[in-house]
């Protein structure tokens, strides 16, 4: 028996994911039960079906890898709804179970594995077609095998919920809760990635600064809820503007920046930009005519690398493109 417990450790400390844990546990369970088939389920209870998902096959019998057979019928939910983890006739017992019949199963051995929370995750199954004793100090590995890989499943849920929430919170680390537009972060990185891309192949990047003229003015007569309603509106229709491989990123209270890779003419780009903010916004009994924004457009160089300086050059496009809107007044 010490050789089995040093494997069952060995197999533990050396498993990566619970495929890796398993399969060797269940080479060793082969050796301490002397059953044919050893294996592991997960129960779908929403479902109604029990699965197999890793098992081991040693002579006749096969109990095959994802199996389906309806939880109701199987002997684990008899096993588990009678507290009978072993018997040694299975047709005298449960001779009405047609998946036992079907893989003519006459011993059978099993232990629940049960997730954190006590509920059933699945079962760790021995079985065999000749009947085969089993001792207590049997049934006692295999629930402490059973613990192990339940350790195990609550380890990779953990893993993945925490790299879910790492997903999360990178995603919203690069966007507007707003709008739901990337951030000025994201613009950041992204202007990186298409300047390097354009330099390597000899292109250029147009950035459109967009200020929304006029915004704290709906913001003073309307309200907050209708300020952000607004930013909201043009959020979509600047997003809506889009070409492929254009980019629009939120930066500020009323300023977003469109970038677009070589192709379009600096003018062309303006007024693609200043038609999409342009237009009705309604909201409840408020209908505003909005005469669209300033848009200050820039160029990058062949080769160039620094995308501040460029975004700054937009910026300043845009400033000039205000005053000279509200000289015209």
């Amino acid at each position: 028996m010490e050789p089995l417990l040093n494997q069952l450790a060995e197999s533990a400390a050396e498993a990566r994911d619970l495929e890796g844990l398993t399969r060797p546990l269940l080479e060793v369970l082969e050796a301490v039960t002397g059953m044919e088939s050893t294996y592991l389920t997960t129960i779908d209870l929403d479902r109604g079906v029990q699965n197999i998902l890793y098992a081991r096959n040693s002579a006749q019998m096969q109990i095959p890898e994802g199996l389906s057979v309806p939880w109701a019928d199987t002997l684990c939910k008899r096993a588990l709804d009678e507290g009978r983890p072993y018997t040694g006739d299975v047709s005298g017992c449960w001779g009405d179970s047609e998946a036992a019949r079907a893989l003519g199963i006459r011993t059978y051995l099993s232990q629940p594995v049960l997730n954190l929370d006590g509920s059933v995750y699945g079962t760790l199954c021995a079985a065999s077609a000749s009947p085969v004793g089993v001792s207590d100090a049997t049934i006692k590995v295999l629930a402490m095998v059973a613990r192990l890989i339940a350790h195990q499943v609550e380890q990779e849920r953990r893993l993945s919920e925490l790299r879910q929430s790492n997903e999360t919170l990178s995603a919203q680390s690069l966007s507007d809760p707003l709008t739901g537009l990337p951030n000025r972060r994201a613009l950041q990185q992204e202007l990186h990635r298409i300047l390097a891309r354009a330099a390597r192949a000899g292109s250029t990047v147009l950035v459109g600064y967009v200020d929304l003229d006029g915004f704290k003015a709906i913001n003073d007569e309307h309200g907050h809820d209708v300020g952000d309603r607004f930013l909201i509106h043009m959020a979509h229709r600047l997003r809506a503007g889009l070409r492929t491989g254009d980019f629009v990123a939120r930066v500020g209270g009323d300023e977003f920046v469109v970038l677009a890779p070589d192709g379009d003419a600096p003018q062309a780009f303006d007024e693609r930009i200043v038609r999409s903010t342009a237009g009705a916004f309604r909201f409840r009994q408020i209908e505003i005519d909005y005469a669209g924004a300033s848009v200050g457009v820039t160029q990058s160089k062949p080769g160039e690398s620094d995308a501040q300086a460029l975004l700054e050059r937009a910026d300043a496009a845009m400033y000039a493109v205000k005053k000279a809107r509200r000289a015209a007044r």
